[in-house]
C-alpha cells in the first residue's frame, strides 16, 4: 500500500505560516510521498516560498511539486523554485522524476500546464501572434507530458502532476466564461495516448473533485475543493501496475 498526500493551491505566506507548518508536520506520518499541484505561494515572492521550505525541509518522505500561476505572478518563478528545491522538493517543470516508495517505483511527470479551454470554448491556433503564442505554450506543455510518460513507462506507478486542469469535469462549478483560463483538454491528449495511473491538478477553486481521461482518474486537489490540507490517496498493488482507491469528495 502506498499513501499519497496531495494538495494544490496552498498559497503559503507569512500570514499562513502556522497553518502550513502544522499541515505538513501532521501529514508526514500519514503518507509515503507528497505531491503539490501548484500555487505553492500567494503571489510568487521568494519570501513566501521560504514558508513552504521551512515546512518541508526536515520531512523524511519525498515531496514533488509543480509551480502554478500564482508562483509566476511576481516574475520570480525561478527564485521560488530555487528556495523550495534547496529544502529538498523535487520541482518538475516539463520534466519527470522517479523514486522508490514502499517497494514500488513511482514515476511523476510534472508541469504547470496552461490555458486553452475545452470543447465548445477552445482557443484556436489562428489570428494574432500573441494568441498563437498562447496556443504554442500549451503545445509545449502537452509535448512535455508525452515525453515524460514515455520516459517513465517502466515505473510501477505513473502519475501526472499539473496545476491547470486537463479535463472539463474537474472545473465544473466555475463560471463557464472562465473555463478557457482554467486549463485545456489538449493536456489530456498525451495522457490518453501513453497512459497513467493517476492525474492530479489544482487551480479551479470552485471546481469539482473527480474526473476521468478514459479510464484514468483525474482529481482536482485544490484545498478549496477537498476541504482538507491534504487528500490521501491509497494505491494498492504490486510491481507492474497499481490501483487507486479514493474516498468520495469532501462534503
Amino acid at each position: 500500500m502506498i499513501r499519497i498526500a496531495a494538495a494544490g493551491d496552498v498559497h503559503a505566506s507569512e500570514a499562513t505560516r502556522d497553518r502550513v507548518l502544522q499541515a505538513f508536520d501532521a501529514v508526514e506520518s500519514q503518507s509515503d510521498v507528497i505531491l503539490l499541484a501548484g500555487d505553492l505561494t500567494t503571489t510568487g515572492e521568494p519570501e513566501q516560498a521560504e514558508v513552504l521550505a521551512d515546512a518541508v525541509r526536515d520531512l523524511s518522505i519525498p515531496v514533488f511539486a509543480v509551480l502554478g500561476n500564482h508562483d509566476c505572478h511576481a516574475g520570480r518563478a525561478e527564485d521560488v523554485r530555487a528556495v523550495i528545491e534547496e529544502a529538498g522538493v523535487r520541482v518538475l517543470d516539463r520534466s519527470w522524476k522517479a523514486c522508490e516508495v514502499a517497494g514500488l517505483e513511482i514515476g511523476v511527470v510534472g508541469t504547470k500546464g496552461f490555458v486553452g479551454g475545452f470543447p465548445g470554448s477552445a482557443l484556436p491556433d489562428f489570428g494574432e501572434s500573441l494568441m498563437r503564442s498562447v496556443y504554442a505554450e500549451t503545445t509545449l506543455e502537452a509535448e512535455a507530458i508525452a515525453k515524460g510518460l514515455q520516459e517513465i513507462v517502466h515505473c510501477d506507478v505513473r502519475i501526472v502532476l499539473l496545476h491547470y486542469a486537463p479535463v472539463q469535469e474537474t472545473i465544473e462549478g466555475e463560471p463557464p466564461g472562465i473555463h478557457v483560463m482554467l486549463g485545456s483538454d489538449r493536456l489530456a491528449t498525451p495522457i490518453a495516448e501513453y497512459g497513467a495511473d493517476l492525474v492530479l491538478h489544482g487551480h479551479a477553486h470552485a471546481g469539482s473533485f473527480e474526473g476521468h481521461i478514459g479510464q484514468i482518474p483525474v482529481y482536482n486537489v485544490a484545498v478549496h475543493v477537498t476541504g482538507r490540507d491534504f487528500w490521501i490517496f491509497d494505491l494498492e498493488g504490486a510491481r507492474g501496475r497499481s490501483a487507486v482507491e479514493v474516498e468520495g469528495p469532501a462534503g
